[in-house]
C-alpha cells in the first residue's frame, strides 16, 4: 500500500473492506466465489441493520437487503461479478493504493460502488434517514440473465433507483443509457465438394456475408436514429475445398431510443435468405432496453444536486453509451440515475483504477442524500 493511502485515514476502514472484496475474485459464472462475496457483504449489511435475502441462481448469488427508514425506499443497485479471471490479482492487476489512486481487478467496476453504499449506511447508523433497499446481482457483466426478474421485483414500492457503476470520466452521473442487444445470426446451407460438385452446395458463409451487408445497410438508414453496430465474431466452414454448410456471427447493437431498437430487432428477426437452399435465423443473446431520460429522472437528479450542495459538491449528469442494469429500471419509468461510483478509468482494462478523493466524495454525497 502506497504512502498516499495513509493521508486518507478517514477511509481506512472502507479501504480495508474494499480490499477484502477485491481479493475475492469473482468472474461471472464462478458460483463459489459469488457465494463467498455475497456472504461477506450480507454479514456487513446485517451488522448495519439490514434484512438480507440471498437468491441462489445458476450464475451465482443475488442479494437483496432492506434497511428500515422513513418514506418509500431508495433502491441502490450494483453487481458483484467482474470481467476478470481468477489469478488476475496475483498477476496483471494487483491491489495497490499509490498517490491517491486505487487499483485492483473489479475495484472500479464496481466493488468501490458497493463499498460506498455500505460506508454511507455506516455513517448514518442510529440516525434518522430514508428507507433503503439494495440489490446486488451476480451476473451483470454478462447481461444479468438470472437477475432481471429480481431487479423488476426489487423496484416495487421504491421512490427511485441509483446505480453504482462508474460515472463519466469527469465524475458526472449517467442520465439515460443506450439500449444494448447482442444477436447471433445463424445460417445453414448445404455442404458439397468445392471443385467437383460446387453446384450441389449452398455456401452458408456466402449467405452470412450477404446478410451482414444487408444488416449494415439497414441500420444505417437515414430515417433511423443512429445505431451502433459491431460484428464481434464470425465463424463457419471447415476446409477451403468444402462448401460450408454452417456459419454464424455475433452482433452488438446499441440504440438511442426504443422506437429504433424495436424497428431494427423486428427486421433482424425476420431475415429471409438471399439464396435458395439457405436458412437464416436470429437469436437474441442478451437485451438491455433503452433508458431514455424522463421528468422523474430529472426530479431525482435535483434531489441529488441538493444533497451535493449541502456537502459543497456540484454534480453534472448526461447520457451514456454503455449499458447496465439501470437500463431495465429506467425503461420501466422509475426515477433512475447511474454512475454513483467513484471517478476513475480503465474499466475492463488492466489500467482499471479510481481516485480515493472521488471515493470519499461519493460517500459524503450518498450520506447526505439518504439523510434528506
Amino acid at each position: 500500500m502506497g504512502s498516499a493511502a495513509l493521508s486518507h485515514g478517514r477511509y481506512e476502514a472502507e479501504m480495508s473492506l474494499l480490499r477484502q472484496l477485491v481479493e475475492i475474485e469473482t468472474p461471472s459464472g464462478d458460483t463459489a466465489a459469488s457465494a463467498l462475496i455475497a456472504d461477506v457483504i450480507a454479514e456487513r449489511m446485517r451488522e448495519l441493520g439490514g434484512e438480507v435475502v440471498l437468491h441462489e441462481t445458476s450464475n451465482g448469488v443475488n442479494l437483496v437487503a432492506d434497511f428500515a427508514g422513513s418514506g418509500e425506499p431508495l433502491l441502490l443497485v450494483g453487481h458483484t461479478d467482474t470481467v476478470w479471471p481468477v489469478g488476475t490479482l496475483a498477476g496483471r492487476v494487483p491491489w495497490s493504493i499509490v498517490d491517491g489512486v486505487v487499483r485492483g481487478p473489479g475495484a472500479y467496476d464496481m466493488k468501490a460502488g458497493i463499498t460506498v453504499m455500505l460506508a454511507a449506511l455506516s455513517r448514518l447508523q442510529g440516525a434518522e434517514r430514508r428507507a433503503v433497499r439494495i440489490v446486488l446481482v451476480c451476473d451483470e457483466e454478462i447481461g444479468s440473465p438470472t437477475s432481471q426478474q429480481l431487479l423488476r421485483e426489487a423496484t416495487d414500492g421504491c421512490a427511485g433507483a441509483i446505480g453504482f457503476e462508474s460515472p463519466h470520466p469527469d465524475g458526472a452521473l449517467k442520465l439515460g443509457r443506450r439500449g444494448s442487444v447482442r444477436v447471433r445470426v445463424d445460417v445453414t446451407g448445404r455442404a458439397a465438394h468445392a471443385a467437383l460438385d460446387p453446384e450441389l452446395g449452398v455456401s452458408a458463409v456466402d449467405e452470412l456475408v450477404d446478410q451482414l451487408l444487408r444488416i449494415r445497410e439497414f441500420v444505417a438508414a437515414p430515417e433511423l436514429q443512429p445505431v451502433l453496430c459491431n460484428v464481434g465474431t464470425v465463424s463457419g466452414g471447415t476446409r477451403a475445398n468444402v462448401v460450408p454448410d454452417a456459419a454464424s456471427a455475433e452482433i452488438g447493437l446499441r440504440f438511442v431510443n426504443a422506437e429504433t431498437e424495436q424497428t431494427v430487432l423486428d427486421w433482424i428477426s425476420s431475415l429471409d435468405p438471399v439464396r435458395e437452399g439457405a436458412a437464416v435465423s436470429a437469436v437474441r443473446l442478451s437485451h438491455r432496453p433503452t433508458w431514455q431520460p424522463s421528468a422523474a429522472d430529472d426530479a431525482l437528479l435535483e434531489q441529488v444536486r441538493a444533497a451535493a450542495g449541502a456537502v459543497g459538491q456540484q454534480i453534472g449528469a448526461r447520457p451514456a453509451a454503455g449499458a447496465g442494469d439501470t437500463n431495465l429500471i429506467g425503461s420501466l419509468g422509475i426515477a433512475t440515475l447511474d454512475g454513483f461510483g467513484p471517478a476513475g478509468g480503465g474499466a475492463h482494462a488492466v489500467d482499471e483504477h479510481f481516485r480515493v478523493e472521488s471515493f470519499g466524495e461519493r460517500i459524503e454525497l450518498l450520506t447526505a442524500l439518504l439523510a434528506l
